[in-house]
């Protein structure tokens, strides 16, 4: 029998006597593991699966909207140095009557060559054929939307196109990379009933639209290395005589900007959760292979005596740490695998791709297997090198006594408050402050996962009162295609069912200070509004100014504007024209960039006179069929966003996306719980043994006996309770903070009861683990444990 072979036996039998701690600490290390492979995984399958879209079917970089411009422009635009690729469409807002919804949707209009494909934004064909510019009424409509409705080649639906209401019939179920992520106006997450993208041949929409030989949108696609600011200049300057309202890049463009928002989340997901659980697993590793080696000084020094090297018996324990994190990685990579896969089915709800499939390289797995042995080295590290610098003569005598001081005495009274076993424990804890600081870091990490996981419904709640019920209070929000005359206000109240009316103007521009600037819409809002007011910092209803901006807490952060500051404002469908306003008051916004003014006072500004984008009503539900019938007959109305719909819709989507994630984090809550109670409980519990069977042959009951270690148990818990609630509060921030965008902002709210669940949980888990640990001093065999020497 080889040297080799002796140890290996030796090993199989420590990991049969340590299966339970050795599985505790592998199920805590396949969480950070099972971390990696979903996050990192999940990130590759949509970073790779859009890239490949937007390569092939040729997403534009820049965007560009206008009021009409000639076609005879495209050999100007595309001779742009730069410029791959352009095509120039006609993009119009509709109005959509659908079989079966009594409430009208909102759509998009987009012309597609008569014959052959666009030069920018081709359309992946799903099913059926592209519409024919021959054949009158045939559209092709995005997935989503034809899901929702359960459409196919030949079913049709009516729309209200320049006025009038007209019969489409679909010929084709399409995807484009422009609409990967489709939102309507006023929505804040898709809803596929009620809001889709058509699209018809050039000359049938020309037709409509009186557009022949012209266009009013315009997306190009660069070349690579190509100065995009350049190309946008020169885009603006030549459409600027045409009603230009400025170009923007895919930064700026919804769908592209919620796919790089979920990027974000899956990056700092990798960042963050799998370091926890590798310090855990690591800290679990040090303590039982510290503990093992201490128990094993005799048998280590045996080892030596007859010839094993240092470097052998250092390698042996190596090998059973390796086996370890070998047992880790393979769950949860297992694990990980799963659930990515079960992720990749939840983004393909959400994000319209042709395909998404999870993404399994090689290179993810060997950098998570990586990563945690190496952890779980780290973790070994000093136990190991205990055991090198470690002779054999002194490891085979017993190790020196500890020496104990008296660490309550003169404190008489104690003795009258506590126990003496009470007293026996806290000495334990008090002797041993690594350890137990180490440990309760470690409980305290599980209250902290769940407060960072809870949270999100504090915060959500919050938002959605604020959003729904404190700022947008409207029913619903109608929308004109072109901006109206204040008679529209009137025209409106006296819809069927229209309680109250409050008109707005929304003006794009660009607002700039120095070198900083943000495109966004100056909203218009009237004097003393109630159904959109504005909100201060300290979410307090405030008076619109009679003159100047109220801009919200992140643009005034992303330009480093503060009251009394004057920015410059380029309107960008007023000719581009500069004019400058105060800053008034800084008000808060987790919505958008938002920038309000009173609405007399943007028509000053503007210098076009009075003007109106839309008008929010609150309504009669009693009457809301007999409204939505006025709204599909009404020709100058472009959308309608329903506030209820739309509220219910972000709920249910955020809501479901919160229930996964607080499920996934509870169970790995749980995990780094149970890993690290019953870890310290069993540590505990060999070093102790022969001390506590000691009390029991003295005529302490099982109770008494086991209430040493569940007191040090419990102290620890106990302690973790608030520096976890800390710990949570920081992570959650950091989650705030990293999610924080200029499409929405989670304000950072936690409730009291959110710290109390986290600790319930964690707490009852540290119940059943200690249980599990007591049922083994009961079980203690008192004689063979009084023989041993420790």
């Amino acid at each position: 029998m080889t040297a080799l072979s002796v140890l290996d036996r030796k090993l199989a039998r420590d990991l049969a006597r340590l299966w339970a701690q050795v599985l505790a600490i592998a199920l805590v290390m396949a969480c950070g593991v099972m971390t990696i492979v979903i996050a990192v995984g999940a990130y590759r399958s949509l970073d790779e699966t859009r890239a490949a879209f937007y390569e092939r079917y040729r997403f534009a970089s820049v965007f560009s909207g206008l009021t009409r411009a000639p076609l005879h422009l495209r050999e100007d635009l595309a001779a742009i140095p730069g410029v791959s690729g352009v095509d120039l469409r006609i993009v119009k807002a509709a109005l959509l009557d659908l079989p079966g919804m009594a409430e009208p949707a909102t759509g998009i209009a987009i012309s597609i060559p008569d014959r052959g494909e666009p030069a920018v934004n081709r359309l992946y064909l799903r099913s059926g054929r592209l519409p024919e510019a021959d054949r009158t009424g045939e559209v092709a409509v995005t997935e989503p939307f034809a899901k929702a409705h359960r459409m196919t080649p030949g079913s049709t639906f009516s729309a209200i196109l320049n006025g009038r209401k007209r019969l489409l019939t679909v010929t084709g179920i399409v995807l484009s990379p422009e609409y990967i992520y489709a939102i309507g106006p006023g929505d804040m997450v898709p809803d596929q009933r009620r809001f889709g993208v058509f699209y018809m041949p050039r000359t049938t929409l020309a037709g409509i639209y009186d557009m022949n030989g012209a266009f009013n949108d315009l997306v190009a696609r660069t070349q690579r290395g190509a100065d995009l600011n350049v190309v946008s200049d020169r885009i603006d300057a030549i459409l600027k005589p045409y009603g230009g309202t400025g170009t923007h890049d895919r930064e700026d463009q919804i769908s592209h900007a919620f796919l790089d928002n979920e990027l974000m989340q899956l990056r700092a997901m990798a960042v963050v959760i799998p370091p926890i659980f590798l310090f855990v697993s690591a800290f679990l590793v040090n303590m039982i292979l510290t503990r093992l080696i201490a128990l094993e000084r005799e048998q280590v020094g045996l080892m030596k005596a007859i010839g094993y090297s240092s470097l052998d018996v250092a390698w042996h324990y190596a090998k059973l740490t390796l086996l370890i994190a070998i047992i880790g990685i393979i769950i949860g990579s297992l694990a990980g695998n799963w659930l990515g896969r079960g992720m990749t089915r939840l983004y393909a709800t959400f994000f319209s791709f042709p395909f998404l499939i999870f993404r399994q390289s090689l290179d993810l797995y060997v950098i998570a297997a990586g990563v945690s042995a190496a952890a779980a080295l780290a973790g070994a590290g000093r136990a190991i090198w205990s055991v090198v610098r470690l002779p054999p003569a002194v490891a085979m005598r017993p190790p020196a006594p500890t020496q104990y001081r008296s660490l309550f005495a003169g404190s008489a009274g104690l003795a009258t408050v506590f126990s003496q076993l009470t007293i026996m424990a806290l000495r334990h804890l008090i002797r041993w402050p690594v350890r137990m600081l180490m440990t309760t870091l470690g409980t305290s990490m599980a209250v902290a996962l769940l407060v960072t996981a809870l949270f999100s419904f504090d915060s959500i709640d919050f938002m959605i009162d604020t959003v729904f019920f404190r700022t947008e209070r409207q029913d619903a929000t109608i929308s004109f295609g072109l901006e109206r005359s204040p008679r529209a206000l009137q025209a409106v109240a006296a819809m069927p069912g229209v309680i109250r009316a409050e008109g707005f103007r929304a003006a794009p521009v660009v607002l700039r200070k120095g070198h900083r600037e943000r495109r966004l819409a100056i909203q218009g809002v009237m004097p003393s509004p109630d159904l959109a007011r504005v909100l201060d910092e300290d979410l307090l209803p405030v008076e619109p100014p009679a003159t100047g901006l109220m801009v919200s807490e992140r643009v005034a952060r992303l330009l480093h504007l503060s009251i009394g500051d004057r920015v410059e404002i380029e309107l960008l469908e007023k000719g581009h024209r500069i004019v400058e306003a105060p800053v008034t008051s800084i008000v808060q916004s987790y919505v958008g960039l938002a920038v309000y003014m009173r609405l007399d006072a943007l028509d000053r500004l503007v210098g076009d006179g009075p003007r109106l984008s839309g008008v929010r009503v609150s309504i009669d539900r009693a009457k809301l069929d007999d409204l939505y019938a006025a709204v599909k007959e009404t020709p100058a109305v472009a959308s309608i966003a329903l506030q209820g719909v739309s509220r219910g819709r972000f709920r249910e989507t955020i809501g479901e996306n919160i229930t996964i994630m607080t499920t996934v984090y509870t169970l790995l809550a749980v995990i780094i719980t149970f890993g690290v109670v019953y870890n310290s409980a069993r540590i505990q519990l060999s070093e102790r043994a022969r001390e506590l069977a000691s009390l029991r042959v003295m005529g302490f009951t099982r109770g008494e006996v086991s209430s040493v270690l569940l007191i040090e148990l419990g102290v620890i818990v106990l302690l973790a309770q608030p520096l976890g609630w800390a710990l949570g509060y920081g992570f959650s921030w950091a989650v705030v903070r990293g999610f924080e965008s200029d499409l929405f902002r989670i304000p950072l709210v936690v409730e009291r009861a959110t710290f109390a669940i986290s600790s319930l949980v964690v707490l009852a888990v540290a119940v059943v683990s200690a249980l599990i640990v007591r049922r083994r001093i009961d079980r203690l065999d008192l004689v063979r444990v009084l023989k041993t020497r420790e």
